[in-house]
């Protein structure tokens, strides 16, 4: 009678598990790749909603505003503060810490997300006395989440005009 061994040589185990670590290695890789490209696009995308959306809701109060408060002169050093006056309402726009605070009516909003941060806040009061006034505008939100290339940024630098009293 023929005697069959079954299982598995100690070759045989040793070259599987090469194998399969190998194959592991690989696919961890790709895992640790698929992460960092999807961080870094997370991150853009909270840099690039949270410019958008504080752009263009200063730029609804500020062409709604009856009147500029603070930065009360024209063309005075760029203040961090924005005062104005909106239907009767008080609009002030400032920074607290890292968070773009809108307060309307002593009742603080926080513009920007959980994962951003606004410096570089800067209002300017430009025109001409007597005419139509505009606001300077320029801030950075950057990214709070850490990537190996740094930190996302962006930089925002525009100029908004209260609309004409007709």
């Amino acid at each position: 009678t023929l005697k069959v061994d079954s299982g598995f040589t100690i070759v045989e185990l040793v070259i599987y598990m090469g194998l399969f670590s190998i194959l592991l290695v690989v696919m961890t890789q790709m895992f640790i790749s698929t992460l960092k490209v999807q961080l870094s696009a997370e991150s853009t995308s909270n840099v690039e909603q949270d410019s958008r959306f504080i752009l263009a809701r200063m730029m609804y109060d500020i062409q709604n505003a009856s009147d500029i408060v603070i930065p009360a002169t024209l063309g005075a050093a760029p203040g961090n503060t924005l005062h104005i006056r909106v239907s009767g309402n008080d609009y002030t726009f400032t920074l607290s810490g890292a968070d773009l605070i809108l307060d309307v009516n002593g009742t603080p909003n926080k513009l920007n997300g959980h994962d951003t941060r606004i410096t570089n806040l800067s209002f300017q009061r430009l025109g001409n006395p007597g005419g139509d006034n505009s606001i300077k505008i320029g801030f950075t939100v950057i990214s709070l989440v850490n990537l190996s290339s740094g930190p996302e940024l962006k930089n925002v630098n525009t100029v908004i005009g209260l609309r004409p009293n007709l």
